[in-house]
């Protein structure tokens, strides 16, 4: 297996976020070292893909040591993620000559997740021998069924999805779930048919028991510093 961290060095939501420090530490620590936990159980390696010199060398203050650049062409705002992985990806392959049968790709910017969670999320994938990927959710607090709008072409609002009869309760509605960003796991060939995204025909879903979120503005960054920094949550990251 290879376990990708993929961290590029602007970022505009929260500038440098990704070794901005919370709870005593850079954001990307928490990545690297249950990159590290994770990869002494599966005999797996490790890769950043950066195009920082910073990043890289705080990453390599916490054990992950590299000498790949990401391509500029890949560390813009509109580069997508999975040609990202790919590029990493096929840059370890050659660097180790072996082909990964698994991809881990741990989203720096989401790292409230164990490694209770991605034993239990890797067994799901490993079990079903058609899944091309498994990505990891939570329950969403809003369901398109039932609470969601969306503007239709006469200007007028209606549910984004429309059941075949009324729904009357969110409990009632179908299930749906919120992409937290924290991990993704990938079976090698979904990179040789060319997905631009993670949302396949064969997609499996992990969804977390506690709380996750992704950082993406600085009040998300407070957030998530209070609860760290004061042990408010109900599991423990390193």
């Amino acid at each position: 297996m290879l376990i990708t961290i993929c961290a590029r060095g602007s970022s505009k939501g929260i500038p440098s976020k990704n070794i901005k420090t919370i709870a005593g530490k850079p954001l990307i620590a928490y990545t690297i070292n249950i990159a590290h936990e994770f990869a002494k159980i599966l005999d797996a390696s490790i890769a950043l893909s950066t195009d920082n010199d910073l990043i890289a060398d705080v990453s390599a203050k916490y054990g992950l040591k590299t000498d790949y650049r990401r391509p500029l062409e890949l560390a813009t705002d509109t580069a997508g993620k999975i040609d990202t992985i790919k590029d990493v990806l096929l840059f370890s392959e050659t660097l180790y000559n072996k082909k990964f049968e698994y991809i881990l790709d741990l989203d720096v910017t989401s790292p409230l997740r164990t490694v209770y969670d991605l034993i239990s999320a890797f067994e799901i994938i490993k079990k079903d021998k058609n899944a091309l990927n498994l990505f990891s959710v939570n329950k969403a607090h809003r369901n398109p069924y039932f609470n969601m709008v969306e503007k239709d072409i006469d200007g007028y609002y209606k549910l984004v999805k429309q059941p075949e009869k009324p729904i009357l309760s969110r409990q009632t509605a179908p299930k749906v779930y919120d992409l937290n960003a924290s991990f993704y796991f990938y079976r090698r060939n979904f990179f040789d048919l060319n997905y631009k995204n993670a949302y396949t025909p064969y997609s499996l879903v992990y969804e977390m028991p506690h709380s996750c979120f992704d950082l993406d503005e600085p009040i998300d960054f407070d957030f998530m510093s209070y609860l760290l920094d004061n042990n408010k949550l109900d599991f423990k990251i390193e």
